[in-house]
């Protein structure tokens, strides 16, 4: 008669505790410091600006970025998109869009008053309002207005500015980015650039 002896183990809890504190540990120092620094090593070697945060700088202050909008209001300068960020416009830390529907009366009160003001700073053009001008974009922070809506204020800013419209339709063409790939989106400028440029040439 065969007896077989069967021996059988059983993982204690600390036994189970100890590889999981070592993993855990490990994955920690992995992907919540090694990656995250070589991450930032390169972005910083090869995409510098970007990876600062597209800051423009004026002399030795920074100004504003690339990448969010701006609030202008002076006729001198372009006007950006509408921002529709809370507590205030272009507010980086509350990226959203109005979430208003079409067929909301609050929208088009705020159409309807962004339209009066273009008017009113502008009376003499009688030309059709693009649609970026008087709506805010789904982040609330977009630098770049059309190259139309940057057209359409073409006429005020060079007539608050004393220059001739010729000069300040060549600075939109000079700040034009072009569509993305080629065919993707539409022609853009960015605001805060051309108003700069506006600065330079007729401070």
């Amino acid at each position: 008669m065969n007896t077989n002896n069967h021996t059988h183990t059983h993982a204690t809890p600390e036994g189970l505790l100890r590889p999981a504190l070592v993993l855990f540990l490990l994955l920690t120092i992995v992907t919540g410091v090694l990656y995250p620094l070589i991450v930032t090593g390169v972005a910083q070697q090869a995409f510098p600006a970007a990876a600062n945060g597209s800051l423009i700088t004026k002399g030795d202050k920074v100004i504003g970025s690339r990448l969010i909008g701006q609030a202008f209001s002076n006729p001198r300068y372009f006007w950006s998109r509408l921002s529709a960020t809370a507590p205030m416009a272009y507010n980086a830390a509350a990226s959203s869009g109005s979430n208003l529907g079409p067929l909301n009366p609050a929208l088009e009160q705020a159409v309807q008053e962004r339209i009066e003001a273009l008017r009113a700073a502008d009376p003499d053009n009688s030309g059709l309002v693009p649609i970026d001008l008087v709506t805010s974009s789904a982040s609330g922070l977009d630098p770049h207005i059309s190259v139309a809506a940057a057209n359409y204020q073409a006429g005020r800013v060079a007539r608050e500015r004393g220059l001739p419209i010729a000069t300040v339709q060549d600075l939109i063409q000079q700040h034009s980015e072009g569509k993305w790939l080629q065919w993707l989106g539409e022609a853009r400028v960015n605001v805060l650039q051309l108003n700069l440029a506006l600065d330079a040439a007729a401070p």
